[in-house]
């Protein structure tokens, strides 16, 4: 039987499913016979400092890769790190496959968003050009839900279950008094609105907050705004509003940009403040009570509330990916094809990552009310699979109790 170690890595933010998808590459890699399961740690960048790990030794029991299935955050750590075109830093790449040469690599997996694949994209297109037989799959993670080809992206279900909870909770609280007041609640979502329009969840038979719907891919016009509360003020004395915070103007200025904006590795801007900003646009025009709500990254790794499906799924794509690799096949991403909605039903393709890298999914007009404030029912349809089920969290000392991650703090 023929060798075969591969190397996995994470990179980009973390969400709540990204160590299931790992753990699933693992376990099946186990399944498979594979000599090294090496881990990098800090994604590319960790391992151009030969900075990685043997993951099969690590993870030698069930119970330790369920623990690993049931922590939050990137288990490998992450980096923000682009790798340079072949033309402008063909060193790097040569570096790169000479690691993967000596340790005799078969498969590379790598677990993340647009970036990541932007580097399994390139990694394989590089590969091609000196017949190198390493296998590249793309394995997809963010809680933002823009990747292209696939349904929905591993960790956004998560994040949508956290998003629906903590709104309903916000409501809950904001109803205690009889007085005018405004809440704004700001979301993540750079240039798809899919977080955001995932607050609408939770409204119940006894709650129909949020009352207002912002996303990023509707133009945001501040008199319409206003216009919007006021009319809903009329109907009741609290409103609460869920916003991306990437919404933006008719030339595509966002809200809270000026001339501090700071930007990240990769060139997309780095937002803070679009609810505090409107938080004073509303406490000039109404003068009365408003207070902003910023989730930031709250909605991205609480395995308290994570959705069921979301972990199984990942865990599952995780899994795939070896199997898809084993096939021979190179290039791709990994993806999820709904095949019903009522009863939920999926399964796993694969995509040409080129077809995918530096790409955006963003939520269709059609699922967007024509007033451009809420979201139809057809985008909550979409939505409601994702959230569907708890999972059962360890406790010591009365806090969830999750994998050691001491392995992260040594450099």
């Amino acid at each position: 039987m023929n060798t075969k170690n591969c190397f996995i890595g994470q990179s980009g933010g973390p969400t709540v499913a990204i160590n299931a998808s790992l753990a699933g590459v693992i376990t099946q890699c186990q399944e498979e016979g594979f000599t090294h399961i090496y881990g990098m740690v800090n994604g590319i960048q960790g391992l151009l400092e030969d900075h990685f790990m043997d993951l099969g030794t690590t993870f030698n029991s069930e119970e330790k890769i369920d623990a690993l299935k049931h922590s939050p955050a990137m288990y490998l750590g992450s980096c923000r790190y682009k790798l340079p075109t072949v033309s402008d830093d063909k060193d790097t790449y040569d570096l790169l496959f000479k690691k993967f040469n000596d340790l005799e690599i078969t498969d590379f997996f790598y677990i993340g968003g647009n970036d990541s694949m932007d580097t399994v994209a390139k990694l394989a297109a590089y590969g091609e050009t000196i017949n190198s037989p390493i296998h590249f799959i793309g394995i997809p993670k963010t809680i933002d839900n823009d990747l292209m080809g696939t349904d929905h992206t591993p960790g956004f279900g998560s994040a949508a279950k956290y998003v629906a909870s903590s709104m309903l909770e916000i409501a809950y609280d904001s109803s205690i008094y009889k007085l005018d007041a405004i809440t704004i609640v700001e979301i993540m979502g750079r240039n798809a609105g899919w977080l955001t329009a995932a607050s609408a969840l939770a409204r119940t038979e006894c709650n129909d907050a949020p009352d207002l719907i912002y996303l990023p891919e509707v133009v945001f016009d501040k008199e319409r705004f206003l216009k919007d509360i006021e009319e809903k003020f009329k109907e009741k004395s609290s409103i609460m509003i869920a916003v991306s915070e990437g919404i933006h103007d008719e030339n595509g200025n966002f809200l809270d940009s000026g001339d501090s904006q700071q930007y990240d590795a990769f060139g997309h801007p780095i937002h803070f403040g679009t609810g505090k900003v409107l938080e004073n646009i509303c406490k000039e025009h109404f003068g009365c009570k408003v207070r902003s709500i910023e989730l930031n990254v709250l909605q991205r790794c609480a395995m308290h509330i994570a959705s069921k499906v979301d972990i199984d799924e990942s865990f599952f794509i995780g899994k795939k990916a070896v199997e898809t690799a084993l096939a021979d096949h190179t290039n791709v991403m990994m993806g999820v094809k709904r095949t019903s909605n009522d009863p939920y039903t999926a399964e796993c393709i694969y995509s040409n990552v080129q077809d995918i890298a530096n790409l955006e999914q963003k939520v269709p007009a059609e699922w967007i009310t024509k007033e451009g404030n809420d979201i139809t029912q057809e985008l909550y349809d979409y939505l409601y699979p994702l959230i569907q089920g708890e999972i059962a969290i360890t406790y010591k000392n009365g806090i969830p109790s999750y994998i050691d991650i001491a392995h992260l703090k040594e450099n």
